[in-house]
This record gives C-alpha cells, sequence and structure tokens, in this order.
C-alpha cells in the first residue's frame, strides 16, 4: 500500500472515530458534574490525540515519503491508544464495556 492510500483510509477511519467521539461527548455533557470530573482526563487526551493523527496524517500525505514505516507505525500506535482511551470513557459512561470500539 502507498503513502497516500494509507493516509486516505486513515483520515476516513479518523472521521469514523471523531463521530463516535461526538457520541461520547453527547453523553458526558450530560453526567452529573462529579462523573465528568471522573472522565474530563481521558476525553481531554482523546482531543489531543484525534489533533495529532489528523495533522501526521495530512503532514505524510504532503511529503508522500518512499520510507513511511516508522510514521506507519506511530499512526497506528496512536489509533490504538484512542481506541483504549474512549473504551475507557464508555466503560465509565455506561459501565462495562458496552460501546463497539471497532471502526
Amino acid at each position: 500500500m502507498d503513502v497516500r492510500t494509507y493516509c486516505n483510509n486513515m483520515g476516513i477511519e479518523l472521521t469514523a472515530w471523531k463521530a463516535k467521539i461526538y457520541d461520547a461527548i453527547r453523553k458526558v455533557d450530560k453526567l452529573s458534574t462529579g462523573d465528568k470530573e471522573k472522565v474530563y482526563p481521558v476525553v481531554q487526551d482523546i482531543h489531543m490525540i484525534v489533533e495529532e493523527l489528523g495533522d501526521r496524517l495530512i503532514e505524510l500525505d504532503k511529503e508522500c515519503p518512499s520510507e513511511w514505516s516508522p510514521q506507519k507505525k506511530e499512526i497506528d500506535t496512536k489509533f490504538e491508544k484512542l481506541k483504549q482511551d474512549l473504551a475507557d470513557v464508555w466503560g465509565k459512561i455506561e459501565g462495562p464495556l458496552v460501546y463497539d470500539t471497532q471502526v
């Protein structure tokens, strides 16, 4: 797979994750202040990861390097962290994981 195809595919996945994150944030907004405080750090972390992923994908797509495996590894690692953080938020919102973290 070339870098542009990879970036396009990851961009589509990132868009899907943004929708799931929006759903989680809507539920967090309905929580009591105490419960919001429990998930706030994780939600902040999720926002940072999404921003970093978007920036890295744009950068990688623009540069289109011939050797991009280090960037791929970094992006894949961030997506795994995003999945885990979102599962953590959903676990605190709805109890044990009942939300599908697969895109």
